[in-house]
């Protein structure tokens, strides 16, 4: 079954920056590499949301929030998926997911990101 450990999650004041990881594993490289991966987040008290999505090809699709700020990318050879999060703001403030996308698998633990001062 596969397995997603997302890390990375810290809190960190408004303008801030954090990168996330995850680690895919219990899916082969060449299966991995097929499939359009996406981080996601959740606010307390909010649906998950999309952040932003890689497809196998490297396309990049960001959400209107994370255009300009955030940047996902993916390392096929070691099954892992990345987020780099510039001048976060408050609102920022959720616990992010990897998976994929549309179809995910079963969910990790996320990593809790707190934007405050």
């Amino acid at each position: 079954q596969v397995q997603l450990v997302e890390s990375g999650g810290a809190q960190v004041p408004p303008g801030g920056s954090l990168r996330l990881s995850c680690t895919v594993s219990e899916l082969s490289v060449s299966l991995f590499s097929t499939y359009t991966m996406a981080w996601y987040r959740q606010a307390p008290g909010k649906q998950r949301e999309v952040v932003a999505r890689v497809t196998s090809g490297g396309t990049r699709i960001d959400s209107d929030f994370a255009k300009a700020r955030f940047t996902i990318s993916r390392d096929n050879a070691k099954t892992m998926v990345y987020l780099q999060m510039n001048s976060l703001k408050p609102e920022d403030t959720a616990v992010y997911y990897c998976n994929r996308f549309p179809l995910t698998f079963d969910w990790g633990p996320g990593t809790q990101v707190i934007v405050s001062s």
